[in-house]
């Protein structure tokens, strides 16, 4: 019998013999007054008002003496010293106690509050109830542990044992809190659009499918919500925003994970100048209301989010980083280039996303202050839209008379934090890049963007002018907490089957 089973088989003994008292093991309610925090806290006016006091709480402690234990219980706001005395329980509880309870159990206690000789605050524990027994020991060895699956796989554990873990969630929520009360300042709608749809789209994602029994017919998880929050700026709506889970089956690593957290954004008669400094906007707000000043660390170096941020060319930077002239190079001489560069390809990918690539492996690690990298080359996102003859010629250098997108895409130390343009409203011309498209798909480039029929119908009864953007929320978090990996700031991230 291994250790663990052998701990398990003493502590159902101990589950029986507290039901074979009459008690309930795993009661269905509980009279907490305070929590320990509460109780920390107020001690001055509890303790000498000598007024009972419930807390509850996991056992984190225990140590005997004599006549004497004490214990550490904790909840989610603290923890805090409870006293079991023989002579004030009576010596059939305290042995009773001493017998069936074990750390990582959860129990409710009341008494009174004192400080120890040594003015460590304490509950004097007149009464106790057992609220859950627990049947496996919490692990002794789990700070530092090497094998950070295990961290992952059981992140119950990982919570108890790292309070650096739970800090880290506490933050995302503020985070994402912040985002939705910016905005609503800003006067846009929260709203919500389907996570199974009839077709994928608004990505160069490869999607999950699955099958709906009731009308038989196949569907997928969603890979963006675009075509949809787009098709609500047809129906009136100006300011809209969605946030919520993406799905896509593709490969994993530090900065994907198959399930994950999307912000998106559309806003009418604004275009994809005016969106880059209404982000700026966003993360200055966000920044500082939770940090309080607008420099942070990340993996030892300074990010500061003063504006205005740098708008760079995606040609100009292939151009400084790849030596690669790709206003005059041909698909297929880029592609023999970029094999020589070691750059893997996707089978039926085009110029844009071969570009795309080499600009992930030479350009994006060299970046760390917040920078837009703008006008990606046509292809590159269907749904944007080209910019527009002379005017446009002339930002910061030179731009050759190829076609160029009206977009951007913000990098932050390395990371790529959020994609926006100027949306395609002519239904036309996007119904000529759905055919383009198609016929990558049929090349075998699974990640191309199929043909939305509806959405096409919904354009052609008019789409106003308008901009929208589409951001990682988990990648933002893990910018703003330090953390290596979205493993880290995902709860339960997507993991292999043990032993497989």
């Amino acid at each position: 019998m291994s250790t663990v089973e052998g701990i398990r088989k003493t502590r159902l003994k101990k589950l029986k013999a507290i039901q074979k008292a009459g008690l309930l093991a795993y009661p269905l309610e509980t009279k907490r007054t305070h929590t320990c925090l509460e109780a920390i806290k107020d001690f001055n006016k509890l303790s000498p008002s000598q007024k009972e006091i419930v807390l509850t709480g996991r056992i984190r402690s225990m140590r005997e003496h004599g006549g004497s234990t004490f214990l550490h219980i904790e909840d989610s706001s603290s923890r805090i010293q409870a006293y079991f005395k023989k002579d004030r329980l009576g010596e059939k509880n305290y042995k009773f106690f001493l017998d069936n309870f074990d750390i990582g159990d959860f129990i409710e206690v009341r008494g009174i509050l004192f400080k120890t000789k040594r003015g460590e605050k304490t509950l004097e524990v007149s009464n106790y109830k057992i609220l859950a027994k627990a049947l496996l020991s919490l692990p002794e060895k789990w700070h530092g542990l090497k094998d950070v699956e295990e961290r992952y796989r059981k992140r119950y554990l990982d919570l108890i044992f790292n309070p650096g873990v739970k800090e880290k969630f506490i933050l995302r929520a503020k985070i994402i809190k912040e985002i939705r009360d910016f905005l609503e300042k800003k006067g846009f709608l929260e709203v919500e659009t389907p996570i199974l749809q009839p077709i994928y789209g608004g990505a160069k994602a490869k999607p999950f499918k699955t099958h709906l029994n009731a009308l038989n017919m196949d569907l997928f998880l969603r890979i963006a919500p675009e075509l949809q929050l787009k098709k609500l700026l047809v129906g009136g709506f100006e300011k809209v925003y969605e946030i919520g889970r993406l799905f896509r089956n593709e490969g994993m690593d530090r900065e994907h994970n198959p399930e994950y957290t999307s912000f998106e954004l559309y806003w009418t008669y604004k275009d994809y100048k005016e969106l880059m400094k209404f982000v700026e906007e966003i993360f200055q707000n966000l920044v500082k209301k939770i940090f309080g000043k607008l420099e942070i660390e990340y993996e030892g170096k300074k990010i500061n989010f003063k504006t205005p941020w740098p708008r760079i060319e995606f040609s100009q930077i292939i151009r400084k980083y790849a030596k690669i002239n790709l206003d005059e190079i041909s698909e297929k001489a880029l592609t023999e280039k970029a094999r020589k560069l070691g750059v893997k390809l996707t089978k039926g990918a085009g110029k844009a996303e071969i570009a795309d690539e080499i600009f992930k492996k030479f350009c994006r690690p060299k970046i760390w202050q917040p920078c837009f990298i703008i006008h990606y080359p046509l292809g590159s996102f269907p749904l944007s839209k080209q910019l527009e003859g002379d005017k446009f010629k002339k930002i910061k250098d030179e731009i050759s008379g190829k076609p160029k997108l009206a977009s951007f895409q913000l990098i932050i130390a390395g990371w790529e934090i959020m994609l926006g343009f100027s949306e395609l409203n002519d239904p036309l011309e996007q119904r000529k890049r759905f055919e383009k498209q198609e016929k990558l798909y049929k090349k075998g480039f699974e990640e191309a963007q199929r043909t939305d029929k509806d959405f096409l119908e919904a354009l052609e009864y008019g789409m106003p002018p308008a901009a929208g953007f589409g951001m990682g929320i988990d990648r933002l978090v893990a910018l703003l907490t330090n953390s290596h990996s979205l493993r880290e700031v995902i709860l339960f991230p997507t993991m292999k089957r043990k032993g497989k």
